[in-house]
């Protein structure tokens, strides 16, 4: 007699052994002794009895098991045993998990933790990823095309953020190259996708670059009436022109002040090469004066609520709106983009030492194979200028 909802919700466990109910078709429901409700198919194949799990009571309701033993009754009318289909199908959904954009952009970053990339660098790449992960996630990669990640960069293109659109279309061609490496999929539609999208406006960041505007701020900030530590640091970011995050992120044991050189790792540049910066006269002047403050702590700019994480961006910038300079006039940054402008346009010095200075890598791999010197000598030279320009241009 086959079975009703109101049956087997009434079906009581015998604690001594396993209760089997049938539906009928070799259906039949399991009542365990410990309660449970199990469907099983029980069946013939190749001239031996076999059962294959379908799954529990009421997860798995009346109407489907029924379904399901339909299902694999026509299996078995094709010469095919429903268990080992059951088998195959998990494993091909294994595969397919395993070979989703999803598990391959997790083994990239994995790949990238390994290499040392900076903690900075695989929050982007991962926050990127992430965006692409509704769509494209559970999709296996090698079936994905190239009008359906366009279809996925649209979607935060639509929002106004353009560049994080683009950076988007970069970050998902490097996951299909990955695969195409490991022999997961045959090519990286991203580059069918080059010119769809819409380019944003590059906006540079704001800086002041002529030397009188530059003497203006300098004063400003030797007034600055806020903690002692944030002027010193954007008078470093002065003298030094690195960028803001290899300044904040600086530790005493970088800097060899009897050498008078500043080695940064190269796990913190963004080439992702060690950079070595001369100290003038002035720069190691003004880390003694840093000293005082920091000088027991492992960062050179300790944050003023946790010291083990350095000072903020947005503190320094802030810094810059407190004096009067709006954002549109100049940022932590901006003081690479005066350094590179006034060195340049002053034609006393090499523009690749100037280039070297600011760890821009030469991108001709011949031309930067013959540059293993790196004009250090000259560099020395370029730096003790520039403070003392700086202090010229300062006291005008």
């Amino acid at each position: 007699m086959p079975l009703s909802d109101t049956a087997i919700r009434g079906a009581k466990p015998d604690p001594s052994r396993t209760i089997k109910l049938s539906d009928g078709g070799g259906l039949q429901l399991w009542v365990q002794p410990t309660g449970a409700k199990l469907w099983n198919l029980a069946y013939r194949f190749g001239g031996k009895q076999r059962k294959l799990a379908i799954g529990p009571y009421a997860a798995i309701g009346l109407k489907d098991a029924r379904d399901r033993r339909d299902a694999a009754k026509r299996l078995l009318i094709d010469g095919i045993d429903p268990s080992q289909n059951k088998r195959t199908e998990k494993l091909a959904s294994e595969a397919q998990k395993a070979n989703s954009f999803e598990a391959i952009s997790r083994e990239l970053l994995d790949k990238k933790r390994r290499e040392g990339k900076a903690d900075a660098t695989l929050a982007k790449v991962e926050w990127l990823i992430g965006l692409a992960l509704p769509d494209l996630g559970p999709r296996p990669i090698a079936e994905i095309c190239a009008p359906e990640v366009l279809a996925t960069l649209r979607k935060v293109e639509v929002r106004g953020r353009l560049e994080t659109a683009r950076r988007m279309r970069a970050t998902i061609g490097e996951v299909f190259r990955y695969a195409v490496a490991t022999g997961r999929a045959q090519g990286d539609p991203t580059g069918a996708l080059r010119g769809a999208l819409t380019t944003p406006q590059v906006t540079h960041r704001a800086a002041i670059i002529d030397p009188k505007g530059l003497g203006e701020l300098l004063r400003a900030v030797e007034g600055h009436a806020g903690a002692p530590e944030v002027r010193m640091a954007l008078q470093l970011l002065a003298l030094t022109f690195t960028r803001p995050g290899e300044l904040r992120m600086a530790e005493w044991t970088e800097f060899d002040l009897v050498a008078s050189v500043w080695t940064i790792p190269g796990k913190r540049m963004k080439m992702r090469r060690p950079h070595r910066v001369p100290l003038s006269r002035q720069t190691l002047d003004l880390l003694s004066e840093v000293r005082k403050i920091s000088g027991n702590r492992t960062l050179v700019f300790p944050g003023a609520r946790d010291p083990k994480r350095p000072l903020s961006e947005n503190t320094l910038n802030a810094a810059l709106r407190r004096l009067g300079y709006s954002k549109d006039e100049m940022t932590a940054h901006g003081f690479r983009a005066a350094a590179s402008s006034i060195l340049n346009e002053s034609g006393k010095w090499n523009a690749d030492a100037i280039e070297a200075q600011l760890a821009h890598v030469e991108r001709n791999s011949i031309r930067r194979a013959y540059a293993r010197a790196e004009f250090w000598d000259e560099r020395i030279r370029l730096m003790d200028h520039w403070a003392n320009l700086l202090d010229e241009i300062r006291n005008q």
